[in-house]
């Protein structure tokens, strides 16, 4: 039997030819459609229909699409989020979803602190200011880590990655997660578990490290905002629809607080009118941070397994 596969993942797009084979092996047609970001709900009823299997980015898997995928057996999502999937309209049509949990802690976490130390240092300034010719760029003081405080909200795989890098740097780390956190992971790190109010309003930095859920979208609102220190820097590298980005931009323009770092946003790519493009005290990301050489190629392989796996195919070595 030959298997109609879509692959929307602009990851594994890339690097496609390395499949080639087996793809061949496994009897697989492959359509690579043109995407941007990801395929829109409008997009995917047009050419749901043909395929057996999907491997996914941050498309749009709504319940109308999966009404119209009257082939589809599996959703191999690429990555860990699964928020663009209509989970319970998948198990309505009887849809396997998978995805690739626990994969880019390291990966993200790099450049959480990345982020953390440009903002602390204001390394970006700098950089712009002596290209620029200004050599007043070395008046510029930062901040030194040591006793600093930051707050991770979401201590899962990557949240871990990022408390054991702060810890490192002589931080204090003050964690919060919905979901009970490991009493081994925080007799090990000594990290305190606090609760929301406590890590927004304490935190000299704040790092979002959790899942969108229809709970915690807007988390970060303007209440949340108000209550952060005026020195305090926010850095998301999970989901944009965590932040309430209009009150994040008026905290941002009035100095409500320092800072942020941002690799995801509501919506993706970032419009040109965005206002984030125009202040200073913003670094911007292009939703990118597990993007690795390495990182890839291991959740492709994984992606792919997953994919095998929902189709009910045995992998031959």
């Amino acid at each position: 039997m030959t298997y109609n596969i879509l692959i929307s993942c602009p990851h594994l797009q890339r690097t496609i030819d390395c499949y080639r084979e087996l793809f061949i092996k496994y009897n697989f047609d492959v359509y690579i459609p043109h995407v941007e970001q990801k395929l829109t709900e409008d997009e995917l009823v047009e050419i749901i229909h043909q395929y057996h299997g999907i491997i996914a980015g941050d498309d749009e898997i709504t319940e109308n699409v999966l009404e119209k995928a009257k082939l589809l057996k599996v959703i191999s999502k690429w990555g860990v989020g699964i928020d663009s999937i209509d989970i319970s309209a998948a198990k309505k049509f009887g849809v396997r979803v998978y995805n690739t949990p626990n994969v880019f802690g390291e990966e993200v976490a790099d450049v959480v602190m990345g982020y953390i130390i440009l903002l602390a240092r204001h390394l970006h300034i700098i950089d712009q200011k002596v290209k620029a010719g200004d050599w007043t760029a070395a008046q510029i003081q930062g901040s030194s880590l040591k006793n600093k405080t930051l707050g991770v909200i979401g201590v899962g795989s990557i949240g871990k990655a990022v408390v054991k890098r702060a810890l490192a740097s002589g931080m204090e780390v003050l964690g919060h997660d919905i979901a009970p956190i490991d009493d081994t992971f925080i007799q090990q790190t000594g990290m305190k578990q606090v609760d929301m109010d406590t890590l927004v309003t304490s935190s000299d930095f704040i790092s979002l490290n959790c899942n969108l859920t229809s709970s915690n979208h807007h988390m970060i609102d303007r209440e949340a905002l108000e209550k952060m220190k005026n020195s305090a820097y926010l850095i998301n590298t999970s989901r944009g629809p965590l932040i309430d980005e209009k009150a994040l931009i008026d905290a941002l323009t009035y100095r409500k607080i320092a800072g942020v770092a941002l690799d995801v946003f509501e919506y993706e790519p970032l419009p040109a009118e965005s206002k984030f493009r125009t202040l200073p005290n913003c670094i911007l990301g292009a939703h990118n941070s597990s993007n690795t050489i390495d990182a890839v190629l291991r959740v492709n392989e994984m992606a792919i397994d997953n994919l095998l796996k929902g189709l009910g195919i045995e992998k031959n070595e």
